[in-house]
């Protein structure tokens, strides 16, 4: 349990290309209850999974440098996109868990494309087009947003203990 606990500051690229590996699954499972079950992103997860491309293109790419401040800068914009993405799964979970009566964050997709025209209607389609607040998976009493959430945060939180423990072997 100890050298566990002693990976991220002792062996920062393996955590990284950990990070990278689990945000390529977590993308594959969105894509996965997308396109097989037929689950309709909205908007908020739209911007979660961009979220979650840029953390695991930082850390693959970061996980690639030796220790320096190459790595560090990785860890620091890394952390701060996982910060990001834990910031909107924990707007979205307050959603869902206090749902607007009358505004939602998404337009049906059959509505926009036979409201509006096809070059304002491609944007709109690639930001989503499920409420945000409709809950239409859970796992262990989670929904997709509260583990959004929990993955992101732990991955902030392993981007911060990287980063300080880099600052104590600096000091």
């Amino acid at each position: 349990m100890k050298a566990l606990l002693a990976l991220p500051s002792q062996r920062p690229r393996l955590v990284l290309a950990a990070i990278a590996v689990i945000s390529l699954a977590l993308l594959a499972f969105g894509m996965y209850l997308q396109l097989v079950v037929g689950l309709e992103p909205c908007p908020m997860c739209i911007v979660q999974r961009y979220a979650l491309i840029l953390v695991a293109l930082v850390a693959g790419i970061s996980a690639c440098f030796k220790r320096g401040w190459l790595l560090y800068v990785g860890v620091a914009k890394m952390g701060f996109f996982a910060g990001f993405g834990a910031f909107t799964a924990a707007r979205q979970s307050w959603l869902q868990w206090n749902p607007p009566e009358i505004l939602s964050c998404g337009r049906d997709f059959f509505g926009m494309i036979e409201s509006f025209p096809l070059r304002r209607a491609i944007p709109m389609i690639f930001r989503g087009s499920g409420d945000c607040s409709k809950i239409d998976w859970t796992f262990l009493g989670l929904t997709i947003a509260n583990w959004s959430f929990l993955w992101f945060a732990a991955f902030t939180l392993l981007a911060v203990w990287m980063l300080l423990a880099a600052r104590r072997r600096a000091a």
